[in-house]
């Protein structure tokens, strides 16, 4: 019962993660990251299938293997971020949403300058 219920709670993350892909500000990277989490206590078959995804499994892989991203990502990252936030800052009408926006990405972008940039010959080795 365990095994589904993980499994399950696997597929709904999975499926947040590619619903955040579209939609602004729903990060897609924490449910790939959770459905990745929850497959490998569930179904070996679904964590392999997550992590050789054409899109998804390089990014999370680093993730379990190094605890970083790659320089890239960080870039586009970033410019995603400060452009789906620049989109919700023009079409938001109240100051007060407007400011709680700012802070938002101004706490995710410091966040994101944190995580570690994988150095592509260390990760080679």
């Amino acid at each position: 019962m365990k095994r589904w219920c993980l499994l399950g709670l696997g597929w709904l993350s999975f499926a947040i993660g590619v619903l955040g892909v579209v939609l602004p500000l729903l990060p897609t990277t924490p449910f790939m990251l959770l459905a990745a989490a929850l497959f490998a206590r569930s179904s070996v078959r679904f964590h392999h299938w997550l992590l050789t995804h054409p899109w998804f499994g390089a990014p999370i892989a680093d993730w379990q293997q190094h605890r970083g991203i790659r320089r890239a990502a960080r870039r586009r990252a970033v410019a995603l971020i400060v452009i789906s936030f620049s989109v919700s800052l023009l079409v938001v009408p109240p100051l007060w949403l407007k400011g709680m926006l700012l802070v938002m990405m101004a706490l995710l972008l410091a966040w994101l300058m944190r995580v570690p940039v994988l150095d592509p010959v260390a990760m080679k080795k």
